[in-house]
This record gives structure tokens, sequence and C-alpha cells, in this order.
């Protein structure tokens, strides 16, 4: 028999709040009244069921500003049952992994019903977003107070509120005791040691545990190659032609660390539950436009938007445009190559200190230029694929992140390739490669983590000034953690995290072989990407909705797609070394066919398939 919300008693006097509303400044009451009614109303009334009070009383209201902003939580019961909705996977007493029912909650390892921790405070914040943008029009055809802003049956509520700027933001609160016991076993005290991956899924969800997860992997994995490659570059640094054996190393290594990772990632999905979720029918994306009409597929009315017409714009406007900014980027690449010539030739004319260090300020000021190209670009590319307008989230990520990847390749790496295998110059490839990698991880850690660690710290020192010059009753701890909270930043994603390691992992398993120190510089720079990633996400950002994730979804893809370019790199370096080409004197035909030969036995071709990516119901596939 299925247990029904109706049939139990979900309401509490008080309760946590767990989700913040921040209405827009003077949004009228009758709809701040009629959302609230749907929100606390019953399920079989049309509503969410949960519970919602505004953050500060009516007499604090007419002392205090901020009377726009609203708590939302729930009872014990309704989170199970949102658990049941959500299709929750937890641990059972015999140690299997089964979709939590209420009906059947006795039977899961942890339950009590004494005990309020069986569902972590992340899976609570998801469940009560999962029922908030589930909270339907019925009847109405606008929401009240606002013809504009028009409904129909089956509108995602609260989507339309957000769209409408009547709703300005939906967060979850931190909870300051439980992130306090993270940051104390994760980034607090600097020490070489494991991260503790399942708190940080128990505290942020999946989806962030599963990166920091990957990026722990991922550096370790480095060690071995800086281990072997430090003593390499100090006995063999000058003579630029002995990389064969290292390139050899490179070669296994970048395709094995993938599907080494693909065996762990599996592992801790599984344990967490969400390897076994049942994928739920996507809905369509907040900013999807179109005429109103009936899917074929679902019979719901909504926005339709024929195929065709965004066929059209990514075809005719889209990939131009992309074309455009490839050959853009290769004709500042080859002012570059300008610029290292005039060094070159200023130097050998001097010969002085002076004009040594000279060499390597063409570089520098390429990589800051490729770092500032990359984010402009990443601008547009948004702007491009919004308006494309893709109906679900997961094509819009697809499309964004081939956009962004191919142009983020061509940028960074067009330089290498060009020098490694047009100008043949081993030596500025080694000075390009060092200076590119370095260059790019110290704008990346001041511009993602120490600009906006500064700049919050500012804000939180005005915000706790405010609040302690209030004269009002009210409770000052929770709200200074609002104000402050709904002032932070809002995390996007782990989308520029992922990016980053992307085109680390370009670096380190395409040329490092003729820069070995690039694995170690690579592990330097992680072991304070883990500290400085963990602090943004604590104390920079808003805490993000958890989002139950499988796996890294594309960028595995993506990470694998760079390894069998890497492969084939290394191959190609193989072939045109001189003890290689020592080895083959007269037969070019022999050495060809050798390397060719070596490609196909170590590509690991990627397995495109049509899973499940980091957004859930994302799908993989290919796209423009």
């Amino acid at each position: 028999m299925k247990v029904t919300l109706s049939a139990l008693d979900t309401s509490e006097s008080s309760f946590t709040p767990l989700v913040v509303i921040e209405f827009a400044q003077d949004v009228k009451e009758e709809t701040k009244e009629w959302l609230k009614n749907r929100i606390i109303a019953k399920k079989k009334d049309g509503g969410a069921q949960l519970l919602f009070r505004p953050l500060l009383n009516k007499y604090e209201q007419e002392t205090l500003e901020n009377q726009n902003l609203y708590l939302v939580g729930a009872s014990k019961i309704r989170m199970l049952l949102g658990a049941e909705a959500v299709g929750l996977v937890k641990e059972c007493n015999d140690n299997t992994m089964r979709a939590f029912t209420y009906r059947t909650r006795q039977n899961f390892k942890g339950f009590d019903d004494n005990n309020d921790d069986f569902l972590t405070m992340a899976e609570c914040q998801f469940i009560i977003k999962h029922e908030l943008e589930n909270l339907r029009a019925k009847d109405e055809k606008m929401i009240p107070g606002y013809p504009q802003a028009k409904l129909y049956p089956g509108k995602s509520l609260l989507r339309r509120l957000l769209t409408s700027g009547i709703v300005i933001q939906v967060f979850p609160l931190h909870d300051s005791e439980a992130l306090k016991k993270l940051e104390d076993t994760w980034y607090t005290r600097f020490a070489l040691k494991y991260q503790p991956i399942d708190s940080i899924r128990g505290y942020f969800g999946e989806t962030i545990a599963l990166y920091f997860g990957f990026l722990e992997y991922f550096t370790f994995a480095l060690i071995p190659m800086a281990v072997i490659g430090l003593p390499y570059y100090l006995f063999v640094w000058e003579d630029y032609d002995k990389y064969v054996i290292f390139a050899s190393f490179n070669l296994i290594w970048s395709t094995v660390i993938l599907e080494v990772w693909k065996r762990g990632c599996a592992n801790m999905t599984y344990r967490w539950g969400t390897l076994l979720m049942k994928r739920k029918f996507e809905e369509p994306r907040p900013g999807f436009h179109g005429v109103l009409g009936i899917n074929s597929i679902t019979g719901k009315e909504e926005p339709l938007y024929p195929s065709y017409k965004r066929q059209l714009r990514i075809y005719l406007v889209s990939l131009p445009f992309v074309c455009l900014c490839l050959y853009f980027s290769l004709y500042v690449m080859m002012i570059y190559f300008d610029m290292e010539v005039w060094a070159l030739g200023l130097h050998e004319n001097s010969g002085s200190e002076w004009t040594s260090v000279l060499l390597y300020v063409p570089s520098i000021i390429y990589a800051i230029v490729i770092e500032i190209m990359n984010r402009l670009y990443r601008y547009a590319a948004e702007f491009l694929t919004s308006w494309e307008n893709h109906r679900l989230e997961s094509a819009y990520q697809n499309h964004l992140i081939l956009k962004v990847l191919v142009f983020n390749f061509l940028n960074c790496f067009a330089s290498l390739f060009y020098i490694a295998f047009v100008l043949k110059d081993m030596k500025l490839l080694r000075q390009s490669l060092a200076t590119l990698l370095i260059t790019s991880q110290i704008l990346n850690q001041i511009v993602e983590s120490f600009l906006p660690y500064w700049l919050q710290r500012k804000h939180g020192v005005r915000v706790k000034r405010k609040v302690q010059a209030l004269k009002a009753d009210i409770d000052a701890t929770l709200y200074e953690q609002v104000i402050l909270e709904k002032e932070m930043g809002t995390y996007l994603g782990t989308f520029d995290d992922y990016l980053e390691l992307f085109l680390q992992f370009g670096y380190v398993s395409l040329f490092s072989c003729v820069y070995p120190l690039a694995a170690a510089f690579a592990v330097l720079n992680n072991f304070t990407e883990v500290n400085s990633d963990a602090l943004k996400m604590c104390r920079v950002f808003k805490r993000p909705f958890s989002e139950p994730s499988a796996s890294i979804g594309v960028w595995q893809l993506a990470f694998e797609t760079m390894s069998v370019i890497s492969v084939v790199t290394n191959c190609a370096l193989i072939g045109m070394s001189p003890q290689v080409n020592a080895v083959f004197p007269e037969s070019k035909a022999d050495l060809i066919l050798i390397v060719v030969a070596v490609e196909a036995a170590s590509v690991p071709l990627p397995q495109y398939s049509w899973s499940t990516n980091s957004v859930p119901g994302t799908v993989i596939g290919p796209g423009v």
C-alpha cells in the first residue's frame, strides 16, 4: 500500500530553514500570499506541502530592510516522502542498494524514527528544490498581480517567477556547524592527505564531490610523471632530442589513467546510490521560448520551437562565428611568432643578460592574451548557445561545451603544434610550454580564487558591522547569515573547473616529453587548487543545490579525446626523434609504418555514449 502525503501530518510549528527565496523589491503582497499558499498547500490540492515563513516578523519588518526574504523547510515525514518521490537510492540492511520508499523505511541501513541524519542536508535541499520546481500552474492564466507573466497548465511556477523577475533568486543555506567540521577536515590545515570525499558529497552533493574526487585522483596520477620527469629534466636538460623514453611513458600513462578513473568513479557512485538512480524526464530549460502548443510526445501544453530554425541558427550564425574566432586565434598566434623572432634577433645582436630575459616576454604576453581570449569567447559562446534556443538543458550544455572546447584547444595548443611539427624547434617548444603552463596556472589562481575571496571578505565585514548596529530584538545570527549569503556570488557549476583540468591534462600529456617538469608544476598547482577550490566553495560562493550524478559525464569523453590526440602526438614526436631516425637511416617508409602501428595499438577509442552527464538528464552526443 502506497503512503500518500495527504494521509500524514507534515506540518511543524517551527522548522529548520533550508532554502531562501528572495523576492524583488516592491513585489505585490497578493503575489507573495498566492505563492505562500501554493507552497504550503497539500499535494492533492496542487501544493508542495512544505513549510514557509518570512525571515522577519511584522515588527522586525517595520524597523529593518530586506522584507522580501522568505525561508522554506519541511517536516521529517515530508522529507522522507520527498526522497521516495525523487528516487533516492539508499543502502539496505542486507547491503544491497535500492530505491528508498517510505513504507519500507525500516529496511534501510541507518534509519531510525528518532534519528534526523538518515538524509543528508544536501539531499534535503535537493528535495525542496525538486518540489518547488514541480509546483505547476493549474487553471491560472497569469501570476496574480502581474498580467504580463503568462501561465499555462503544467508550467513551473518557480521558473516563471524567476524569468519574470518577480523572484530574484532561490538558494540553499549553509549549515554553519557542519560547514566548520567539513572545513577542519578539508582545507584549514594544509597537509598532504586524502580529501573527505564522502563528507563533501554529504554537504555539497555528488556533482561537487565527483569534481574534487577527480581532481584528487588526477593529482596523484601526475606524481609518477613528476617523479620520472624531475631526474630526466636534470640530466638530459640541454639535449632537447632525447625525449623518446619519456614520450613512450607519456603515451602509456595518458591511456591508462582514464580507464582506472572510470572504475573508481563507478565504485563511488554505486556506494552513493546515484549509479542506480532512475533518470527523470527532462523538463524544458527556463530560457526556452516558442509558440504555445501541445508536445506530441508528452501530450502537455508547452512552448514549441521548430528544430529547422534552430539548425539554421547553428549552421548559418554560430558555426561561421566559431570559425571566425578560430581564424582570429591563429592570426594572434602568428603575431606571437613575429614577436619571438624580434626578441631572438635582439638577443643575438646584443647578447646581454637583459635580452636573455626578454626572450620569455613574448610567451608571457601570449599566455595572458590566450587567457583573455578564452574568457571573452566564453561569454560569446554562452550568448550564442542561449540564442540557439535549445529546449533541454542537456542540449544547451553539450553545444556550449563543444564550442568552448574547440576554441580553447586551438587557442592554447595551436602554437605548440606549430613549433613541434612545422618549425621543429624543440628548444622553443620547451620554452613556450613552460611559459604557457605556469602563466595560466598563476592567472587562474588569482582570478578564480584569491580575487573573489578578497571581495567576499570585504563584503562580510560590512554586513557584520550593519548587524551589530541593529537595536531590534531579532535572531541576529540567522539574519546575518541570510544577508551575507544572499550577496555572495552564485557558483555556476563545475564547467570552468573541469575546463582548467582539461587544458592542464593537454599541456602534460601532449608535449611534456620535451619539458618533463610540466607534471611537477601541475602537481604543485593542484595541491593549492584543492585548497583554493575548497575555500571558494565554503566561503566565497553561495551553497549550490545538490545535483545527483553518476559520472563526470561529457568531460570523461573530452579527456578521452585528448588522450587519443596525446597518443598520436607522442607517437609523431617519437617518429621525429634523431634516435629513432638513426635506426631507420634509409627507409622512412618502415619508420612511418611502425609509428602508425604503435598509434593503432595505443589509442583508446572514446566511448561515445548517450548517457547522463553532470547535469541530471543530460544526454551526451554529437552537436555543434
